[in-house]
Formats: structure tokens, sequence, C-alpha cells
């Protein structure tokens, strides 16, 4: 069978995240949700998604496919009723389409399968579903526990050395080539995966559930609080709680980032920190692209959403709720805005255009560093993101 992950309208309210992604490479617990379903099918899935994504993402279309939605989690009895649905039979929640076999001439799009007919079809009210930014975080800690159970099943953990302090060993899992020495690993509130070639330097303290993608790094020191992921070839460093930092990102110094979604290919400078918590302890209110306006979260504490190229210099100052779009450099003193645009360069004293030109460059630099190469999808991408985010850029 030939599986497909569609993005529906939830793609707009999961922005600035998804401005470079479809919702499925979105990465939540150990794994991103694409990979979930992959494991789970045993079987490669490829993508519905925006017109300007689809080169990066491709749809592979058959005579007979199963479209998925890309927001929602797999679990055992959700992948058998896929697997099991007939010629035009659908599966729907609460008000959306969760799977739907079709003929390659019936392939939609984002919005026709957002608005699909779900009169007649299978319910499943259980799926879960991402919706939000915010989601990514507040979901981590499910999603964390049902990864690690998915990924160590069967198999044996390497050694933990004895020079750590472990807690709950039978929790914890390294990966081949993984390295920790001299840590505290407390796996009593949930379990610690550290991938392949991942390495946890001494003196870090790790409470999970935590989970440390391959070829990625926890510096010296360093205080994680769970539910925490940090994804491959990353840099981390200082004090995280409950955040969620996709691949290619560094946060290397010390610094506060809690509650908090950072993009791929971020840097956070030294000593930068983020407010997760109001002084009233009110909800707190973000950006939402869908409305173009600021909506309540519903949670106490909330952080920083980052968009994928952002970075910020040394000791940043992010108020509670910040969203950063796509390749902003943000600097100087004070709190910059809760809502800081694509492209944008400046801080509190005010900003002006980061031009494409210079952005596309330091990408090129920052790839070139991790023995990559920008390609010509991703600078369409880019293209098309500076051009439709211009409106945000009003200073």
């Amino acid at each position: 069978m030939n599986y497909i992950l569609f993005d529906d309208e939830t793609r707009l309210s999961l922005l600035p995240i998804t401005f470079t992604r479809p919702v499925s490479e979105i990465r939540i617990g150990i794994l991103t949700i694409r990979e979930k379903w992959e494991h789970m099918l045993g079987a490669k899935v490829s993508f519905i998604t925006t017109k300007y994504l689809a080169e990066k993402f491709p749809a592979k279309r058959e005579d007979d496919n199963i479209l998925i939605n890309g927001s929602v989690f797999p679990d055992q009895s959700l992948v058998e009723e896929i697997k099991s649905l007939g010629a035009g039979e659908k599966i729907s929640g609460e008000n959306f389409l969760i799977a739907w076999r079709v003929t390659g001439e019936e392939l939609n799009s984002i919005e026709s399968l957002s608005n699909a007919d779900t009169a007649g079809s299978k319910q499943n009210l259980s799926a879960k579903k991402v919706n939000f930014c915010w989601d990514i975080f507040s979901m981590n800690e499910e999603a964390l526990s049902n990864d690690f159970q998915l990924l160590t099943k069967g198999r044996k953990s390497q050694p933990v050395s004895a020079t750590n302090r472990v807690i709950n060993p039978g929790s914890i899992f390294l990966e081949e080539g993984a390295k920790v020495e001299c840590a505290m690993l407390n796996a009593s509130s949930g379990p610690i995966y550290i991938g392949k070639n991942a390495e946890v330097m001494e003196g870090s303290m790790i409470r999970g559930p935590f989970s440390l993608g391959e070829h990625s790094q926890l510096k010296l020191g360093s205080k994680i609080y769970g539910a925490t992921t940090i994804g491959p070839h990353c840099k981390v460093g200082g004090e995280v709680s409950n955040s969620v930092i996709f691949g290619y990102s560094n946060k290397a110094h010390d610094g506060f980032l809690g509650n908090s979604v950072i993009g791929e290919w971020c840097n956070l400078g030294a000593d930068s920190n983020n407010s997760n918590l109001k002084n009233n302890y009110s909800q707190v209110k973000m950006w939402n692209y869908k409305e173009e306006n600021y909506i309540n979260t519903g949670l106490t504490f909330c952080g920083l959403m980052m968009g994928d190229h952002s970075k910020c210099s040394i000791n940043t100052m992010f108020n509670t709720g910040t969203v950063v779009g796509v390749s902003a450099n943000i600097f100087g003193t004070g709190f910059p805005p809760k809502f800081i645009p694509s492209f944008s360069w400046g801080g509190s004293e005010g900003y002006k255009t980061f031009r494409l030109e210079e952005a596309m460059e330091v990408a090129s630099r920052v790839y070139e560093r991790r023995g990559l190469k920008l390609n010509e999808s991703d600078q369409k991408i880019l293209k098309y993101l500076f051009d439709a985010t211009t409106k945000y850029r009003s200073w």
C-alpha cells in the first residue's frame, strides 16, 4: 500500500514551525510524526503539502493510496483501522479527516482535504492531534514515553558508565556510540534516551523524560528538566525545561529555555533567556498566523516559538509567549516584541528587513559548517517566504 501524509488547515496554526516543513515533519517525542508513522506502518510515506514546499516534500502517487492526516499521532489500533480500509472508505475524528483510501485520480489539495465530507466515515474519537505550536511541548511527555517504548522494545541498551549517578536504570537507553560520563540521570519520572553517537558531558543533570538526538551534545553542567527533546546534531547547555529543539540548532551556553519550541538551524546566544510565566500568573496569549492576532493558549506556562534559521545575540531576553518567524536576527538590550516577523533584523530599539541575499548567505555558511549544502529547493522556500511575509514587516 502507498501511504501519503497530508497537511490540512491545521498547518496555519502551527506557523512559524510549518513555514519550512509539512506538519508531519514536526519532532515531538523522540521521533517526527512522519517517523512514527513509518515505524508503525512498516513503510515509507510521502507528502501532500502546500505548493511551495512540494518540490522538497513531494507526493508519490500510485493507483491505490491511503491518505493520512499528518497532524495525527499513530497508535496500534488506529494503524490497524487504517490498514483495513476498503476503497473509498474514510476514518474521521471530531470534525476532521484522519484517513482516506483513494485512487490516484482522487488525490486532493490541502483545502479539499480540510473540508472533506466525513459523512458515513468510520469514527475514531480517541485519535490525538497536534493543533497549535504549544501542543508540541505540552504533548511531549506522552509522545516521548511512547517513542521510547517503540524504539527500545526487545532491544538492549549500551552499558551506562559507572561514573554516572543513575536512578531507575531500566528506563535509560543508550544507542551505539553514545557517551555519558559523570552525569546524574534520573529516569524515575520518565525515560531517558541518548541517541547514536550523542554525548552527555560531565556534570550534566537530567530528569526524564528526555531525548538527545544522534550526534548531539549536552554541554558541561547542563540542567535538563523533562519533558525535553533535543533533536539530532544539536549543541545544548544551560537550563532547559519542557522544550523541543529541532535538529541542527544550538543553545550551547548558560541561559534558560522553558516551555518552548525551537526550529532547525537556530542559534541562541550565551545567557539568552525566555520568560515562560507572566508576573500575574494569568494565561498566556500568543500570536496566531491563521487568526492574524493574539489568541489565548489556555496555558499558564508558555515560552518561545522560533522558526527555522532564526538567531539571537548574547543576553537576549524573550518575553512570555514570544513568536519568532523564519530567518530573524535578534539583538540589543531590553525585551523584543512578542511577535517578530520573518526576515527581521534588530531588537527592542527597532527593526529593519534582513535582506534575502544576506539571509541566504548566512544559511549557506551554517550548512557548510555541518558539511551540508543549501540546495536549490531550500533556497526557493526561503525566497517564497521572504515575499509571502512582507506584509508583517511594516516598520
